[in-house]
Formats: C-alpha cells, sequence, structure tokens
C-alpha cells in the first residue's frame, strides 16, 4: 500500500500540467493520494476538478468568507479503489469527516462519522472551533486499521499576532483529537503540509535562534523521543539525511540550489498490526513501514537545468511548471483486509453540486443576468425596426446618429420584427403610411450597421499596438507624477534599513528606468522630434526602424539607472515591497541570481540597495 502527501499549489495548474486529474493520480502509483492547497472555492467544485475514474474522493474548501482567505486552502484525499460499494479494500476509508472539530458539515455525516468527545474542546468557544474548521484545512478519513489525517497546517509569520494565535489554537484542538482517538486505541496517520521544520537539519538557513520557536517546540514534544506518541516516518528511515527539503521559496529561485525546507510530514501513531504476546521489539513503523522519501521528479527545477541558475533574474529567464513543493511518500506492507464496506456519505460522489443538479445563487444570478440582457437587447432591436427612434428624441453623436450604448449593439434587428412589419394582408396602409414605414426600416438597418461598424472598429483600435511615442510625450500630468515619484540625483547611497526577509515581493521592469527624473526628462526632450509619428509617405520598414531605435534608447536608458551587485559585476532586479509596514510600496534592487547557501560563490550575493524612488507616503 503506497500512501502520497502532495501540497499541489493550486489543484486546477496541477491538472492542466497533467493533461486531466486521472492522469495526474495515476502518476504517483498510488491508493491513497492527499493533496493540499487546493485553492477551490465550494461553488467551484465540479466533476472533472474531484471526481476520476477508478478513485473516491473526499474534499474540503474554505468556508470563511474573510478578506484574503477565500478560494484559499483546501484538501482533498483520493482513494484508489474498484469497487465503491461492498468493498473490502484498506484503500476504501470505512467513515469519513470534514474538519476535526466535530462541528462541520454535520448535514452531510451520519452514521459514518468518527466518534468523538466533545468534552475534550470545552476550553474553546464554538467561533475558535467553527474558525480552525472553516478554512479547509483538514479532511479525516477511517480505514479501519489507521485513521489518516490530510492537513494542511497554517501559516504564521512573526509580527502577525492574529495568525499566531489561529495556529496555536489550530493544533491545540488538532493534538485533542489525537489524544481522543489514541485513547480509543487506534492508529493515526498524519500526512500534510503542516508548515514547520522540525530540526535544523530540515532547514537551509536554521539561524541561532531556531529552536526557540514555539511551533517547533510543539512539533518536538509529538516525537516519541521526546515523550510523544509519533514517529516521523521520514527521519525514522533516513535520520541524518541532509538538505531533504520539500518546499522552496518561488520569489528568490531558491530551489535551482536546492535552499528549502522540509515542511511536508508521514507521521505515526499507535501499535503494530501484529498479534503477538511479545511486542517489546514491535513498532508500527519498524514492522509495517517499507519506505518513506521525497518524489524529487516532481520538483519543478531538475538537476540537469542548473547551468541556468546564474542567469535566473528573478524568474524571467527560465519557467518552471509546478508546484513549489515535492511530494512524500510511504510504502506500507503486511496490511490486512477489512470487511465488506461501501463508500462513505462524505465522497464526491454524493455532493449534488458536483454533478451540477444543484445550483448556486452566483450561477442563478448569473444566468438570470443574461437572460434580461439578451431580452433587453431583443426588444431595443424590436424598437429600431418598428421605428419608434423617430417618436422621440435621442441624444446625438458626433456621426449625426443616435447614441446608443454598445450593449445595445449585440445583435442586427430580427428577420421575424421586419417580416411582421412588412406582411401585406395584416392592416391596410396608406401611400404615406407606407412611405413613413419604409423609411422607418431603413432607419432601424442603418443605425445596426452603424453599430457593427463601431463594434469592428473599437476591435481593432484595442487589438493593435500602442506607438512608443504615446509612452513619451510630455504632459502636465506626467511630469508632476514624474517629479512626485522620483529624486532629482542617482548618487543617493542604500539607507542602512534592510526590508524585511518574510516580504513578498513582486520584480518591476518599468521600475528599472524610472529612478530618475533628470534622466527622463533629458531622454524624452532630447529625442521629442525624433518621435513624432512618420508622415504619410514613410513606409512599414521606416516604421520599424523607429521603434527599434526606440526599444534601444530604452534598454540604454534602463541599464544606465540599474545598479551593478558587487559579489558577481551583474547588473540587479528591481522589487517593491508588498508587506504592509513603514516600507511599503519601497522599491529596491537586489541581486538577480538565485537565493542559495552562502558558501555557494553562484548563488546570490545578498545584495541590496533601496532605489532613490519616494513613492510611498510619508
Amino acid at each position: 500500500m503506497k500512501i502520497v502527501s502532495y501540497n499541489v499549489n493550486g489543484l486546477r495548474p496541477r491538472i492542466a500540467q497533467f493533461g486531466s486529474l486521472r492522469n495526474l493520480l495515476n502518476s504517483f502509483d498510488a491508493d491513497i493520494i492527499c493533496f493540499q492547497e487546493t485553492k477551490l472555492r465550494r461553488q467551484e467544485v465540479t466533476a472533472d476538478l474531484v471526481m476520476a475514474d477508478g478513485y473516491e474522493s473526499f474534499f474540503s474548501c474554505t468556508r470563511t468568507s474573510e478578506k484574503g482567505r477565500t478560494g484559499y486552502s483546501g484538501v482533498i484525499t483520493f482513494c484508489r479503489v474498484k469497487s465503491a460499494f461492498s468493498s473490502n479494500e484498506v484503500a476504501l476509508p470505512l467513515a469519513a469527516e470534514e474538519g476535526f472539530t466535530g462541528l462541520v458539515g454535520n448535514s452531510r455525516i451520519s452514521k459514518d462519522k468518527l466518534s468523538f468527545c466533545a468534552e475534550d474542546l470545552k476550553e474553546f468557544s464554538k467561533d475558535e472551533l467553527l474558525s480552525v474548521d472553516n478554512e479547509g484545512r483538514c479532511i479525516i478519513t477511517d480505514h479501519s486499521h489507521f485513521v489518516l489525517f490530510n492537513v494542511y497546517g497554517p501559516r504564521a509569520v512573526h509580527d502577525d499576532g492574529e495568525r499566531i494565535q489561529f495556529k496555536k489554537n489550530f493544533y491545540r484542538i488538532l493534538q485533542k483529537r489525537w489524544e481522543s482517538l489514541l485513547h480509543q486505541g487506534r492508529r493515526i496517520f498524519v500526512v500534510g503540509d503542516l508548515n514547520i521544520a522540525p530540526f535544523a537539519i530540515d532547514r537551509c538557513d536554521a539561524g541561532p535562534d531556531f529552536e526557540n520557536d514555539e511551533f517547533r517546540k510543539w512539533f518536538k514534544s509529538m516525537l516519541l523521543e521526546n515523550g510523544g506518541q509519533f514517529s516521523d516516518t521520514y527521519r525514522a528511515k533516513h535520520p541524518d539525511k541532509k538538505e531533504a527539503y520539500t518546499c522552496w521559496p518561488q520569489n528568490t529561485g531558491a530551489e535551482v540550489f536546492n535552499f528549502g525546507s522540509r515542511i511536508d510530514h508521514i507521521l505515526c501513531a499507535g501499535s503494530c498490526l501484529h498479534e503477538s504476546d511479545d511486542l517489546q521489539c514491535h513498532s508500527f513503523i519498524r514492522c509495517h513501514v517499507k519506505e518513506c522519501d521525497i518524489m524529487t521528479q516532481y520538483k519543478r527545477c531538475k538537476p540537469e537545468k542548473a547551468l541556468s541558475a546564474h542567469r535566473w533574474k528573478g524568474g524571467r529567464s527560465i519557467k518552471l511548471e509546478g508546484s513549489d513543493h515535492a511530494p512524500v511518500f510511504m510504502t506500507l506492507h503486511e496490511i490486512p483486509e477489512v470487511s465488506l464496506h461501501s463508500t462513505p456519505s462524505l465522497s464526491s460522489r454524493y455532493v449534488p453540486m458536483v454533478h451540477g443538479i444543484q445550483q448556486t445563487l452566483v450561477s442563478m444570478l448569473m444566468k438570470r443576468q443574461v437572460s434580461e440582457q439578451t431580452k433587453s437587447c431583443n426588444m431595443i432591436h424590436e424598437d429600431i425596426a418598428m421605428g419608434s427612434y423617430c417618436e422621440r428624441e435621442e441624444p446625438v453623436n458626433q456621426t449625426g446618429l443616435p447614441a446608443m450604448c454598445p450593449s445595445q449593439c449585440q445583435f442586427p434587428p430580427s428577420q421575424d420584427s421586419e417580416a411582421s412589419i412588412s406582411e401585406p394582408n395584416e392592416i391596410s396602409i396608406s401611400p404615406s403610411q407606407e412611405t413613413v414605414s419604409k423609411a422607418r426600416r431603413e432607419y432601424g438597418k442603418s443605425i445596426a450597421r452603424q453599430c457593427n461598424k463601431s463594434k469592428k472598429k473599437a476591435r481593432n483600435s484595442q487589438g493593435s499596438q500602442l506607438s512608443l511615442r504615446s509612452f513619451f510625450q510630455k504632459s502636465t500630468n506626467l511630469d508632476i507624477g514624474v517629479n512626485d515619484s522620483c529624486t532629482g540625483s542617482l548618487n543617493n547611497q542604500a539607507e542602512p534599513s534592510q526590508p524585511d526577509p518574510h516580504l513578498h515581493e513582486t520584480p518591476t521592469v518599468s521600475d528599472a528606468y524610472s529612478d530618475s527624473s533628470q534622466q527622463y526628462e533629458l531622454d524624452t526632450s532630447a529625442h521629442d522630434q525624433d518621435l513624432a509619428e512618420p508622415n504619410g509617405s514613410s513606409t512599414k520598414e521606416e516604421k520599424s526602424n523607429m521603434a527599434s531605435l526606440e526599444w534601444q534608447r530604452i534598454q540604454q536608458l534602463m541599464q544606465n539607472s540599474i545598479p551593478i551587485c558587487k559579489g558577481h559585476k551583474e547588473p540587479c532586479i528591481a522589487r517593491v515591497v508588498k508587506k504592509q509596514g513603514p516600507n511599503f510600496g519601497r522599491r529596491f534592487y537586489v541581486c538577480a541570481r538565485a537565493e542559495g547557501p552562502a558558501s555557494n560563490t553562484e548563488a546570490n550575493c545578498g545584495y541590496f540597495k533601496w532605489a532613490a524612488s519616494k513613492s510611498r507616503n510619508k
């Protein structure tokens, strides 16, 4: 039996990467596959995302409406089975539960719900219990011989007190659930991204305060060697293996030099399955875990591509396909079959919304809105065909035709409307009335033709490429914006303060040549005449040469304004501080190479310099 745990960093891109969900699942050749960070909202869950032939699935999505948390996290467990009914396969669970507090999804969990004593959670309020489960971070499946927890642990930075408290509650309540099951004599497997690297050997840049982290201390207290009841399966099989990482920062290219951490785990607790009077030399790890390792073949950056490491340049020169995590797996042996049973009611096959039977409010409102817009357009064109626009005043545009909003020009007048007008036998029409009716029809047709021409013109103008001149024309607003956001000198020294190492950074191209208002004004004024639009006799070749010349000038300007890192004497890359705080919005320059160990001269040299911009609010 094989169990895999994988933080997919978005289930949709992983499915797209492999072509289909079934291809993705089959690539692991595993019996139980646990995904974390699926990034699916409940109203977005469809069969192609959670169901595949030969697999039963159990998912949990975030239920919170908190800003920044919707469409975030999420876990799903896939079980490979031959039959979902009357099966004795261990991979098919006997029971399943969403969350671990016992409060989520009670309406869909009946007799197959795992037993849990709520008395153990009296110290927590109902709101606290619901909050930890509302982010879709856990699915529990009972496989008779063991209970499997698929967990996506929360992340909390050191200065975010609210999330730190959330993380504390999350693991304290989770521990209570584990203790309750162990007290009942059950075996427990915990798999997933716990967002905790337990030992210094599991972190690339473990500093002197590494061991003092409260969550790291909690993790270690759960292990057998420290009086706990769990075994870290990977370390049990590879106690001294270094640089065994499962996650790498995305914004620094750290995966190029394998500069990461081991935060994806498989933990085991409980007794051996053997029935013997003498179990002193027995343990579940020793008797039933054949292998546990990291599936490095799923890493984004392959070893053979390391030669491009020094040209990483903030991720622009190479494309890394895949998640920023690598899967971990465990293979078991001597696991006996279980009694006949069917898939639990929490299975995706029993969720109506997955099969499209139940409509969400959003989908219903969207369909109603589309229906009303279509009806409105049909009514408008009927009015046009009937000549109703001649009976009231309409605003007139520059073309001399009544102004119409784009939504009123979606469809040409229907043939049915024209036919109903031109039917001669339904009503007698005088010659003068017939003339007016004909004029109205012609007028309606001319409006429709004008609308179609306007639509085509708008599409063409949207698809056309802007001229370089449009980016460099002088205007009062532009000059004011540049003067407000830039200083007058490029020789300002870097400020002594450094950015937070945990900040989120976004490389910017335009920042590279917007450091100095003097350089900008000098460039635009010196070449103002050259940027004039070519006259009518200019050929396409002349226009192309003009564009090429201006692009060369832009590149030269960019090169002149970008500092050179001291370690490699190479141009730096510009980034922006995205983390809220005193430096929010500030630009800075760093070495363009991928992050790696300080001992590696090919890795990032650590160069840093604040840009001279004063764009942040003071």
